[in-house]
């Protein structure tokens, strides 16, 4: 057992030394600039980075199927803002148990999800376009439910689940740590993983071999929807309200992740392992960013570079392939 982790481990670097380094050289610079070096590597921001990060990990989870699969998923932001505020009312409104609530917000995440999943496993829309729609639907749902206002709850119970702790660790990231396992165990684990890879990198002789793509984009699109009501309920209990422009551009954080993380936008490949590297980049480097004092405006253009950047990559490593 030990001399397979050991393998595991040897393997896990290697696959992602590329991204590893990049992460430490980041880490490295924001620990010795003079902005940032006496607040970087203190507690209480080592603490805020891992809970930033955790919600980003859950859109990613699901992205990365849906990537692998060949496929994008927009709608994920514009869940977040519908499942916060669906269950922060059900507390604040209607006076619900926490649990119900909580509940409640990520099946609707997974209604919407499935939705998608439904939409582009029985047409030939392309996901883009699907996820797009249903972004829309979403983003209008949250304003219309909310009225364009924050669905603000304070009870103590509700703050738990979002900006509580357990034995000195956020909340989140305890979740966050069983929903990487269970997402690794399914992608690496299970049937429907392997089924992913193989759509994913040819979805015609995936069919003509008796995989059901159908069945197999409808739970992938189901669990992304899942992990974006998770994301979006555990956001509007950090924020101690449920707000209609929350997640927004949250889908292009994700889709960074994934691809930063060394997963190919062409499908048919990527790792879990290298999503959680790549979200732990962007973490650091939003929070890098707020450090410096560098304008929001910029942290954009910086994030966008660094995507187009890891695009670039994944094309040169395909045409190496190629």
């Amino acid at each position: 057992m030990t001399t397979r982790i050991q393998k595991n481990v040897k393997q896990y670097l290697k696959d992602n030394i590329g991204i590893i380094g990049a992460l430490l050289i980041l880490c490295i610079f924001l620990s010795i600039f003079p902005k940032t070096s006496g607040v970087f590597l203190t507690h209480k921001n080592i603490f805020n980075v891992l809970r930033q990060i955790s919600s980003n990990l859950f859109l990613a989870c699901g992205m990365t199927m849906v990537i692998i699969l060949g496929g994008i998923d927009l709608s994920v932001g514009s869940i977040i803002a519908l499942s916060g505020c669906v269950a922060a009312g059900c507390v604040a409104r209607y006076n619900l148990p926490i649990f119900a609530a909580i509940l409640i917000g990520i099946l609707i995440g997974t209604a919407v999800g499935m939705a998608n999943g439904v939409v582009i496993s029985k047409t030939t829309i392309p996901p883009f376009i699907v996820t797009l729609a249903t972004m829309n639907v979403a983003k209008g749902l949250a304003y219309v439910y909310t009225g364009g206002s924050p669905v603000r709850v304070v009870t103590k119970k509700w703050q738990f689940l979002g900006a509580g702790y357990i034995g000195g660790v956020p909340t989140p990231v305890i979740i966050l740590v069983f929903v990487l396992i269970i997402t690794a165990v399914i992608m690496n684990k299970t049937k429907l993983g392997r089924h992913i890879y193989a759509v994913g990198g040819n979805s015609q002789a995936a069919r003509f071999s008796g995989i059901s793509t159908a069945r197999v984009k409808l739970l992938v699109h189901t669990y992304s929807g899942l992990m974006a009501g998770l994301a979006g309920v555990v956001l509007a209990s950090r924020m101690y309200s449920g707000q209609p422009t929350a997640g927004d551009g949250a889908e292009m954080d994700a889709i960074a992740a994934v691809v930063v993380g060394g997963t190919s936008m062409a499908g048919g490949s990527g790792k879990i392992g290298g999503t959680i590297i790549g979200g732990l980049i962007i973490g650091v480097l939003n929070n890098g960013l707020n450090l410096l004092n560098v304008n929001s405006f910029w942290q954009y253009v910086v994030k966008g570079i660094v995507i187009l950047l890891a695009v670039f990559v994944d094309y040169l490593r395909n045409k190496k392939k190629g």
